[in-house]
């Protein structure tokens, strides 16, 4: 019997090109599907070569694209990054694969179209801006939150207060289509004083159904709405989590959401969990928290999912918090030193500090997440460890810049 094929629309995105071949491990043949005109695929094909056949589609409209995914006979296609879930739709829909539909991808990837489907679950005012930031004013009231209308990472995202604040706002940011939409505001006593207003829903989505792998655990984001973190499992209540669980339900079901991953972040209100967005894929930084806190492989999951497989996992039982805690900076400029990272990796529970920056590397704190100096991955025996763990990393990492000369 001839091997299954999968191919992976890659492109930045939750899974690295060594990740994905290790979930694919022998269970079939992988194809990654790449256009070298962009840059993070164009830098990552040194690597891909080495271990994985490439279908070459730079320059290709999309019927050629089709054309070539289909050459390559694949069972399944699959991607982890934003950017591409369009295009994986195309070749799905086209060889007649698992995969979201082009109208739920619609609605995943285009934040006002995924407001007004969302809206018999839970409306939230959202209104593209375009050349009347007035009209948009009027359905998303004040404070609200400017966004671009598709995108990821919390790039160029912001809080206006004021009318006067969204026109400087509108100024400051690059062209292309935005957004307006009511601020969700976070009540912090619902998870703790200490840890983030929102959380993460994971779940996995076939044709047997929809199930939710876990809610993932946040530290406090930083300004305007740069994550800074991640903990498993999260602090909620069991009735605050049922809550959570019930929405992230009801919003994917809303979606038409049928095949993949979903990652749907929620905010902790005072009056229960109110919808942020639904991501049509596996989130950033996951896989590697939740492989680490209860071995589930969520990369692995996606794959099986796209040929058409079940996936099973145990029954999840937590052994105290693990962490990624995301080291943020604070400021914009060229890095000359990033102090305390040593002496963070000696810390109880720190398993290894991911320093990405390095001395000259030019940083941009409006980049969102990804303008992360780096990341430390640790455990902790319980909550309140870790939150005194945090306080100490925040304490003692000391990125130092630059000065304009």
């Amino acid at each position: 019997m001839a091997r299954k094929r999968l191919a992976v629309v890659y492109d930045l995105g939750s899974a690295t090109p060594l990740e994905i071949r290790s979930a694919v491990g022998r269970a079939c043949d992988v194809v990654f599907v790449c256009d070298l005109d962009l840059p993070h695929v164009a830098a990552a094909v040194p690597v891909i070569r080495q271990f994985a056949e490439i279908v070459d589609v730079t320059g290709m409209e999309l019927d050629q694209r089709i054309k070539a995914v289909e050459a390559s006979t694949p069972d399944g296609v699959v991607t982890f990054s934003e950017y591409r879930l369009g295009e994986a739709s195309a070749y799905t829909t086209a060889l007649g694969l698992p995969g979201h539909s082009p109208e739920t991808v619609a609605v995943l990837t285009d934040k006002l179209a995924q407001r007004r489907a969302l809206a018999a679950v839970q409306p939230v005012g959202c209104a593209v801006v375009g050349d009347d930031p007035a009209a948009a004013l009027a359905v998303a009231g004040l404070p609200a939150v400017l966004k671009p209308r598709s995108g990821a990472g919390s790039l160029h995202t912001t809080q206006v207060d004021t009318e006067d604040e969204l026109h400087a706002a509108l100024q400051a940011v690059p062209d292309g289509d935005f957004v307006l939409e009511t601020l969700l505001v976070g009540d912090s006593s619902v998870a703790g004083e200490a840890w983030g207003d929102y959380v993460s829903v994971e779940s996995v989505h076939t044709p047997a159904g929809s199930r939710q792998v876990c809610v993932t655990g946040k530290f406090p984001l930083a300004e305007p709405f740069r994550e800074t973190g991640m903990l498993l499992p999260a602090t909620l209540s069991e009735v605050d989590t049922a809550a959570v669980l019930a929405l992230d339900s009801a919003a994917t079901a809303a979606l038409g959401v049928r095949y993949g991953i979903t990652h749907t972040e929620i905010k902790l209100t005072a009056d229960g969990p109110r919808v942020i967005e639904v991501n049509g894929r596996l989130g950033g930084y996951v896989p590697g928290i939740l492989r680490q806190a209860t071995g589930i492989n969520l990369v692995q999951v996606a794959v099986q999912i796209a040929l058409g497989l079940e996936p099973r996992w145990q029954e999840i039982r937590w052994r105290g918090v693990t962490y990624q805690y995301f080291l943020t900076p604070f400021e914009s400029g060229t890095v000359q030193a990033l102090e305390g990272a040593d002496e963070v990796s000696g810390f109880d529970g720190v398993l290894k500090v991911d320093v990405q920056a390095r001395p000259g590397d030019v940083v941009d704190w409006r980049g969102g997440t990804q303008a992360h100096l780096g990341v430390v991955h640790g455990t902790a025996p319980d909550h309140d460890t870790l939150r005194r763990t945090a306080e100490r990393i925040g304490q003692t990492f000391r990125p130092v810049f630059q000065e304009n000369s």
